[in-house]
């Protein structure tokens, strides 16, 4: 029994134990990461609502404008959430200001 006690004894000492790492070193990957997520897509999707909200709070009678629905019509009145846009001969609709997505340039619809 005494060999099986000697051979455990006589085992080398294991080699230089490696160092963890501290917690600057851990976190530092997180960091970037988070830096290039926030110059990727937080900071240019809060710029286009920015432009957005600007957009849609300038929005006045007579301008000419397209919805998110794809449709483009000439705004015919304006109140504080809602706008009047003329579509077509006869055919008004009430939209959410929230819902234009974009304005026109003055002249481009020319048949309303």
């Amino acid at each position: 029994m005494s060999f099986f006690i000697s051979d455990a004894m006589a085992e080398a000492a294991p080699a230089a134990a490696q160092q963890q790492p501290g917690l600057m070193e851990a976190l530092f990957p997180f960091v970037i990461l988070f830096i290039v997520f926030y110059f990727l897509l937080i900071r240019p999707q809060s710029k286009r609502a920015k432009e957005h909200k600007l957009m849609v709070e300038a929005i006045a009678k007579g301008d000419e404008v397209v919805t998110q629905g794809g449709l483009f019509g000439k705004v015919t009145e304006v109140s504080d959430e809602y706008l009047q846009v003329k579509l077509a001969d006869n055919v008004e609709v009430k939209l959410q200001r929230g819902a234009v997505a974009s304005l026109l340039p003055k002249g481009t619809i020319k048949s309303l």
